[in-house]
């Protein structure tokens, strides 16, 4: 056994059976059920806010949250002997989420809901204020994505001998950046004031959380940040979602499309799979008009080609791999049926 971890599990109160390396973790059998141990490199404030937020969710419901355990002290981490420090939390040994299963993601898209719905009745706290954090406003992000897909373009068009690579993004650019374009107009024309959610304007609500749809701003709220499959995991009569390491003030439909959009790409774009799943999130927690049109805004988005421009730009561009190709054929194939979806999802809206 390693030296370090053995000793940071020296420091709490129960009884370890058994350890085994997980990704970049050990999982520990204890007495007390299944814990997680893993290395800590944030703040104390961060897991205060943190630990603060997952304690005020209703454990008899069907949702699960992975708690961070307190050691003898009382303390949220555990310090070895050369200062390296370790956190301890509550763990499941259930599997992911399968994006193959059309069941289990609808059943993943209502526990999401139901985790929103309880963080937006999470009383904020004064002294959180420095342990969470804010997203970047979507108008800002997007506008700045825009101008990097420009960049990319324009350093392509002045190359006198094009790659495949950048031959498929100068076939297909305008098709996407139009739609980049006008998925920007509508994220900025969407709320009166699109600037960053501060923790203050938390306060405007008893629940902490501040829905300001009324007065023109967006409706801002605690967001799980980082969503996708890997941090869903279905157990026999509750399912878990996990890792809050980016939980932030934000807009909770990005958690929402985060996770619907991975899913629509293994299926295809099927449109009729991609409803189904905003009914489910919809029968736990309706959205608002403008909350289902940001939603549309976002997958009208084309972040993966965004994403392939990026790496592009920011890589070696004497050697492109293949599969970074193949990716850019495949957005292209699958733009008919992705137009079919978002045709639809905004009927819907």
């Amino acid at each position: 056994m390693n030296d370090k971890y053995t000793e940071a599990l020296e420091q709490y109160d129960m009884e370890v059976l058994s350890v085994r390396k997980g990704r970049g973790s050990w999982i520990c059998e204890t007495d007390q059920g299944c814990r997680l141990l893993k290395e800590y490199r944030g703040t104390a404030k961060r897991l205060e806010f943190e630990d603060q937020v997952l304690g005020t969710l209703d454990p008899r419901t069907s949702l699960r949250v992975d708690r961070y355990v307190r050691n003898k002290e009382g303390a949220l981490f555990a310090t070895a002997g050369d200062g390296t420090r370790y956190i301890l939390k509550e763990w499941f040994s259930d599997r992911e989420c399968s994006l193959k299963d059309g069941f289990e993601i609808r059943q993943a898209l209502s526990r999401l809901a139901l985790l929103h719905r309880q963080l937006r009745e999470v009383p904020f706290r004064d002294e959180w204020r420095m342990g969470s954090t804010c997203e970047q406003p979507l108008g800002e992000e997007l506008e700045r994505h825009n101008r990097e897909m420009q960049r990319v373009r324009n350093y392509i068009r002045n190359k006198r001998k094009k790659s495949e690579f950048e031959m498929c993004v100068i076939r297909s650019y305008e098709l996407f950046f139009a739609q980049a374009a006008e998925a920007l107009r509508g994220i900025e024309g969407l709320w009166d004031n699109e600037s960053a959610p501060s923790l203050e304007a938390a306060q405007l609500s008893p629940a902490g959380c501040s829905p300001l749809a009324e007065s023109g701003e967006r409706p801002v709220y605690l967001c799980h940040g980082d969503l996708d499959q890997h941090h869903v995991l279905m157990g026999g009569r509750y399912t878990a979602i996990i890792d809050y390491n980016r939980m932030h003030l934000g807009i909770q439909v990005s958690d929402l499309y985060r996770f619907m959009r991975k899913a629509m790409e293994k299926h295809g774009w099927n449109a009729d799979l991609g409803l189904s799943m905003l009914e489910s999130y919809e029968r736990v927690l309706p959205m608002e008009r403008k909350e289902r049109a940001c939603l549309y805004y976002l997958f009208l988005y084309p972040e993966k080609y965004w994403k392939q421009l990026n790496f592009y730009y920011n890589s070696n561009k004497a050697w492109i791999p293949v599969r970074n190709i193949e990716k850019l054929k495949t957005l292209e194939s699958q733009q008919p049926a992705r137009n079919a979806f978002l045709r639809r999802l905004e009927w819907a809206v």
